[in-house]
């Protein structure tokens, strides 16, 4: 059986524009979202390729694209932003040290692995690649909650030393709890 090597790869914001309906797939794999949202997402990820700070990769194995990560930099006028900011509030994390945050972070915004590629170590190329060319002084990001914590995703932010900023917060229009999860950069 040939051995063949995953290699991630930074991708310009025309690359990731051209790939995102592969990537919106994944995703909607991986989530296990309906199909019916998939134009709606891929417009939307094709947007975000404007926007400061934007950094995008993607894992490949031969000829077939296995994930995918990008992220952004935070800015006030973005809907996660307000959000966020509802999150810190409602949990009573603003502060000092939170307020420093919201001045300079990096909004990770996707990190998806397709179920085939899962537990390979994908995910932790992926996300070591997008932390180490995050233009910010912190990463943050956020994930369905789950019992115990005990899916890869947490396992895998926990990994990269994520923390809780807010727990059980929920979003209008989506009925499941989320975690925010944050970390200083650079990972070192």
């Amino acid at each position: 059986m040939e051995s063949v090597t995953v290699t991630i790869r930074r991708l310009s914001a025309a690359e990731f524009s051209q790939l995102a309906p592969q990537f919106v797939d994944i995703y909607l794999d991986a989530m296990d979202y309906p199909r019916t949202i998939r134009s709606e997402r891929i417009r939307v990820w094709r947007r975000d390729v404007t926007t400061p700070g934007f950094e995008a990769f993607a894992a490949i194995e031969g000829t077939r694209i296995l994930g995918v990560a990008y992220g952004f930099l935070g800015q006030r006028e973005r809907w996660w932003d307000r959000q966020l900011i509802r999150a810190l509030t409602e949990n009573n994390r603003l502060d000092d040290t939170a307020r420093e945050m919201l001045r300079s972070y990096f909004e990770i915004a996707e990190v998806h692995v397709s179920p085939a590629a899962q537990a390979r170590g994908v995910g932790t190329l992926l996300l070591r690649s997008l932390l180490d060319a995050a233009p910010a002084h912190w990463a943050l990001l956020s994930t369905p909650e789950a019992p115990g914590e005990a899916n890869g995703a947490f396992r895998l932010y926990r990994a990269f030393g994520f923390a809780d900023l807010a727990r059980n917060f929920y979003y209008s229009g989506d009925p499941r709890p989320f975690a925010i999860l944050g970390r200083r950069l650079p990972c070192g």
